[in-house]
């Protein structure tokens, strides 16, 4: 069971020796840096023209600081270990803003649905950049995010596990026909060394999940599942499941893991809510691409905040703007970008295909394998 809580901590493989470990020791890249910078752009330019077609949505302009006091950032987790990077700012000013540097823009583009008028059915795209300074810094792990973060506006009627499954589908045909448009444009991308892109996702709850690998931590599980189905949907993240763990920690203000599913899914279930995740055939591990759900009611953001210990967050704006229905009922998430570049261009590493800042140390390693990271 210990390994189950910390199974549960932040994101990353958490020492340089493991990382040593598990990155290739054969690895040769599909294409040049140059040309792996052409496909990032052809990959981006694919998946928002037609993301914003599946699911009807607009692209707009997100922001990348925010106003501490309007309880808009994001805190990524429930017990808010992973914290923004904060600075003053206003020059001239009696008391200077305290702003923050977003960690995503979940909070955000559900209070922008409201700004830009959107009607049920309708919804917003954005190109979001981000800082989550308290990530350990890996393969797939940057203190340097970009995200699509999109929202869409939904009924009370829509708030179901089959639309948040016919939704996903939307957007797992987005992102393989990004790959395969990619894969015509730069023919080394086709190569025997790896298999095809899934066509389809295979749909598991993380209560199923648990029952399939019940001695299993979270990360072992998803390991398992995603050797015999390579690309996947874990629905209910969130909800502690009879373990006595959530399959992992997620915020409590912002997707929806409380409600009871039992009724849509014939068996004991919580939460509306979910993440993909693929083999990486590179990396021989669990890959994931997005993280997404049917946002809180002002009645079920109540309940979690409860749970999670943190009913003082409803005194913020954004909290107050839900109790008070200001903000209008979403299904939303985050695709992440250099995650899916990664994914659809063979690379091994995040740093093949976008620029952070990264340790001697794990470069050292990398360039020992033959991946040379940007920066």
């Amino acid at each position: 069971m210990s390994n189950k809580k910390a199974d549960l901590a932040g994101p990353g493989i958490s020492t340089y020796e493991e990382v040593a470990k598990i990155l290739p020791n054969d690895y040769k890249p599909l294409l040049s840096r140059i040309d792996t910078q052409r496909a990032v752009f052809t990959v981006k330019r694919y998946i928002e023209e037609h993301l914003c077609k599946a699911l009807n949505l607009d692209m707009v302009q997100v922001p990348l600081i925010v106003d501490k006091a309007s309880g808009v950032n994001d805190y990524l987790d429930r017990d808010g270990s992973r914290t923004p990077v904060e600075f003053p700012c206003g020059l001239g000013l009696d008391k200077r803003i305290e702003a923050q540097v977003v960690q995503a823009a979940t909070k955000w583009k559900r209070m922008a649905l409201a700004q830009f008028e959107c009607k049920p059915g309708e919804g917003i795209c954005t190109d979001m950049r981000a800082v989550r300074k308290d990530y350990f810094l890996d393969h797939d792990h940057s203190s340097y995010v970009d995200q699509w973060d999109w929202e869409r506006r939904i009924t009370a009627e829509d708030r179901s596990v089959e639309y948040l499954k016919d939704t996903v589908r939307r957007i797992w045909k987005v992102i393989r026909g990004a790959g395969l448009n990619a894969q015509g444009l730069f023919p080394a991308l086709r190569t025997s060394r790896y298999p095809e892109i899934p066509e389809e996702l295979t749909f598991i709850h993380a209560e199923d999940l648990l029952a399939e690998y019940p001695n299993l931590p979270r990360k072992q599980r998803e390991t398992e599942i995603l050797k015999k189905h390579p690309a996947v949907f874990i629905i209910g993240i969130g909800w502690v499941l009879k373990d006595g763990y959530p399959h992992e920690m997620r915020a409590a203000d912002y997707d929806d893991w409380v409600t009871d599913t039992s009724k849509m899914t014939k068996h004991e279930t919580h939460g509306l809510n979910g993440d993909i995740l693929v083999w990486n055939p590179v990396t021989k591990r669990r890959h994931e691409l997005s993280s997404m759900g049917i946002r809180v009611t002002k009645e079920t953001l109540k309940v979690q905040l409860k749970l999670s210990g943190q009913e003082d967050f409803l005194k913020l704006p954004y909290h107050q703007a839900i109790l008070n229905d200001r903000i209008p009922l979403s299904i939303g998430g985050g695709i992440g970008q250099a995650r899916t570049y990664m994914y659809l261009l063979r690379t091994a590493h995040l740093g093949e295909v976008t620029v952070s800042v990264w340790p001697q140390q794990l470069k050292d390693i990398c360039a020992k394998k033959n991946i040379h990271v940007l920066d």
